[in-house]
């Protein structure tokens, strides 16, 4: 969206070819009742923006459970949320998810920002259960993801 001064800012595509990281499934762009990438950000599409990446996860998609992220850490702090759309409790997450934090199996079943501090060894992340569509975004401070 780039046909005022500032449209630029404005985000409305997936970006084309992401590099996975070596810990990362590949996740294809969101599609009719398939999950996946909505829309993406860091320095490539930005300049100096830091790292963003939104993700639907639809109960129609697949076969559950799937991991989509093994063990890894960064450099940078992140934080990856988790939102269910259930509109009579916003925070059921309508699913299950279990995050490793180092040694640690987290099972969440709510709404949720995960806080991940540079260094702190995370992940698998998998998805166990959907039973409404769960909305996630992972941010970090890094200019690109990896």
């Amino acid at each position: 969206m780039t046909e005022s001064k500032y449209g630029k800012h404005i985000i409305t595509e997936m970006k084309q070819n992401v590099e996975e990281a070596p810990w990362s499934y590949p996740v294809p762009a969101v599609s009719k009742g398939k999950s996946g990438r909505i829309l993406w950000l860091d320095s490539e599409i930005f300049p100096g923006a830091f790292y963003l990446e939104t993700v639907w996860q639809y109960p129609a998609d697949g076969e559950y459970p799937k991991t989509t992220t093994e063990q890894h850490m960064h450099d940078f702090d992140e934080a990856v949320c988790f939102f269910g759309t259930n509109p009579d409790d916003p925070y059921d997450l309508c699913g299950e998810i279990e995050l490793w934090l180092e040694d640690e199996r987290r099972t969440i079943t709510r709404s949720c920002i995960v806080y991940i501090p540079a260094g702190m060894k995370h992940c698998p992340l998998t998805i166990k259960r959907v039973d409404r569509p769960i909305f996630e975004i992972t941010v970090g401070p890094g200019t690109m993801y990896g």
